[in-house]
């Protein structure tokens, strides 16, 4: 793989810390909840589902981070990285740690019986989208050429 200089500037993101997309609309929806409770239900296996799809996907989100300094580049977007990494999560999801996210967020919402957190989500989805991962790729096909096209061509940006 061909890896050429390194830039002193990284993909232009319009949002510096992209778990805080989805960690605020995730905690206003459970605080809307509070106030103005919109329930889902109160199952025990959907508090069951929503406690695993919190672990998996807080540990799908670990799992890039990990992957990613394990490679000694950066987790942080405007950050200029050294490498391209598509091995362990990356070999199935070009944003695992966003994806882990959406799941966590997903499960939250499960394991608090409130559609507050899944209203939220979608615009989470989008603003990450928009303000994050179209920067980061248009930084990437420049950074990495060829290599990250046809990584792009052989993995999906969610799952």
């Amino acid at each position: 793989m061909n890896v050429p200089t390194v830039p002193t500037r990284g993909a232009a993101v319009r949002f510096p810390l992209p778990p805080l997309l989805f960690a605020v609309p995730l905690v206003a929806g459970l605080l809307v909840h509070r106030v103005l409770p919109l329930p889902l239900g109160g199952h025990s296996a959907m508090t069951a589902a929503g406690v695993a799809l919190v672990a998996g996907g807080v540990g799908f989100s670990l799992s890039g981070t990990a992957t990613v300094l394990r490679h000694r580049t950066t987790v942080v977007p405007h950050r200029p990285v050294t490498r391209l990494v598509t091995t362990g999560p990356y070999r199935i999801s070009r944003n695992p740690m966003y994806t882990g996210h959406v799941v966590a967020c997903l499960g939250a919402a499960l394991w608090a019986h409130s559609w507050w957190p899944l209203i939220a989500v979608p615009l989470s989805v989008l603003a990450t989208l928009r303000w994050v991962i179209e920067p980061e790729e248009v930084y990437l096909a420049q950074r990495f050429g060829a290599d990250y096209l046809d990584y792009r061509s052989r993995v999906r940006r969610w799952l």
